[in-house]
């Protein structure tokens, strides 16, 4: 019993073992379907995305064989361009003059230099890499890099184009720009007869206020006695003399001697001086008594009309349509506002111009260092130069009263509509103040004279 016992669990472990080694065989052999399976599609997708990159390689080779410059089209290259380094701070008065000079050669230079400002008051170590000292500093580099010169202050457009030539750098023609608006041919001529125009600010004549210098030319109208004398002062005749000069009666509309008259001085609604003339005393109290005003003889008028001058052609002002000009803490005025930036050139100080703008009379501010502009509210500002064009194509200004501040060029183009006979061109304020400091002392002197300018 124990020996076929044992022989019997031999034959159960035998045939365990045999089920077991079935089974692992199965197993392993199921492994290696499944790993080789596997391996297949592996290589498979490996086949795919190698053949799918080699598609795009071969698209990728052909784009850029196609963008491959041949030697009859050879690929543009950028050539290192010449750079002008400007370091200052926008708090700095000179360094906000040089912003706009810096931002039209960047657009008229486009391409031929390199225009670049570092503040240097925000980035102070900026600074310390030039080795600044004082703001603004312009340094000039030229194509390889290397610095060929600085300037330390402002420095003109006009300046930093002659040293790049100076230096030996061919910036070429600036850009073209935009044309400023002008106008050199009225769209409409004026039809006014020639006794119904002032002389001198071109205004109607009002029959009641007019005054009349005899010229051997013939007779030259005024509106008042005021305009009248402006033209006086401008005068350059050691000879001159009021004897040619006649005003309107207020009481009767009849010309009297000017020097013989008595005179209402009073102010007009709009507090604008209002001078009447009037034969006699007696007559002019009449009036005094129904309109206020002050009882002046010739000698006294001319004496309060020559009070306020210009302070750069020394024409008689009113304060009220003057333009104020402060010079060192000192205040003067300026007949028209192209005077009024004169007073630079005249006195060779930096001054604050306020105007106002002549199609709606809000305030501009203009203030002058060293010859330029160096602040202007609002910063859209722009100046009517009032002029006419000869026959050679020569202008030469229309007067005093047909020059003009605008608060941007929108209101010019406006007031030039309104008014069909101006002629001139729009300009920056640093080109109209530069006009007046290109002046000589010699043509200074002979501003606004008459025979200067072309009045109407």
């Amino acid at each position: 019993m124990v020996e076929g016992d044992s022989a019997q669990r031999r034959s159960s472990r035998g045939a365990r073992s045999a089920v077991i080694v079935a089974i692992l065989a199965v197993a392993i052999a199921g492994v290696l379907y499944a790993k080789g399976r596997g391996s297949a599609l592996q290589n498979a997708r490996a086949s795919a995305s190698a053949a799918d990159t080699s598609e795009k390689t071969e698209a990728t080779d052909s784009a850029t064989a196609s963008a491959v410059p041949t030697p009859v089209t050879p690929a543009p290259a950028t050539a290192p361009l010449p750079r002008l380094v400007d370091l200052g701070a926008d708090k700095c008065v000179p360094c906000k003059m040089m912003a706009p000079i810096l931002e039209e050669l960047k657009k008229e230079y486009a391409g031929k230099l390199e225009v670049q400002f570092i503040d240097v008051w925000k980035n102070p170590d900026a600074g310390k890499a030039y080795q600044l000292e004082v703001i603004p500093t312009q340094i000039f580099f030229d194509a390889a890099g290397k610095e060929r010169f600085r300037h330390e202050g402002f420095l003109a457009k006009e300046d930093i184009l002659a040293k790049w030539k100076e230096l030996g750098v061919d910036l070429g023609a600036a850009a073209p720009s935009e044309p400023a608006f002008s106008r050199w041919e009225p769209v409409k001529p004026d039809d006014r007869s020639k006794d119904k125009i002032c002389y001198l600010c071109d205004k109607d004549v009002d029959p009641r206020t007019r005054a009349i210098m005899k010229t051997p030319a013939g007779d030259v109208n005024f509106c008042s006695p005021h305009c009248y004398l402006i033209t006086y002062a401008s005068l350059t005749d050691d000879k001159k003399s009021h004897d040619n000069a006649s005003v309107t009666n207020w009481a009767s509309d009849t010309l009297l001697p000017a020097s013989s008259a008595i005179y209402l001085y009073g102010v007009n609604a709009d507090g604008y001086p209002l001078i009447k003339a009037f034969s006699d005393e007696n007559s002019a109290k009449t009036e005094q008594q129904a309109s206020g005003g002050n009882l002046l003889t010739w000698a006294k008028l001319e004496e309060k009309e020559m009070a306020n001058r210009c302070g750069f052609c020394d024409r008689p002002v009113y304060p009220e349509d003057a333009s104020i000009v402060r010079v060192e803490g000192m205040q003067t005025w300026g007949c028209c506002v192209m005077c009024a930036l004169g007073v630079a050139a005249r006195t060779g100080k930096d001054i604050e111009v306020e105007a106002k703008d002549a199609l709606t009379g809000e305030k501009i501010r203009v203030t002058t260092s060293g010859g330029h502009v160096a602040e202007l509210e609002p910063k859209t500002a722009v100046a009517w130069a009032g002029a006419k064009k000869d026959a050679e194509g020569k202008t030469a200004s229309t007067g005093c009263f047909k020059q003009a501040f605008f608060v941007n060029d929108v209101n010019l183009k406006k007031w030039v509509d309104e008014h069909p006979s101006a002629t001139g061109q729009q300009v920056t304020m640093e080109k109209a103040l530069a006009s007046k400091m290109s002046l000589t002392p010699q043509q200074i002197s002979k501003a606004c004279k008459i025979g200067e300018c072309v009045p109407k």
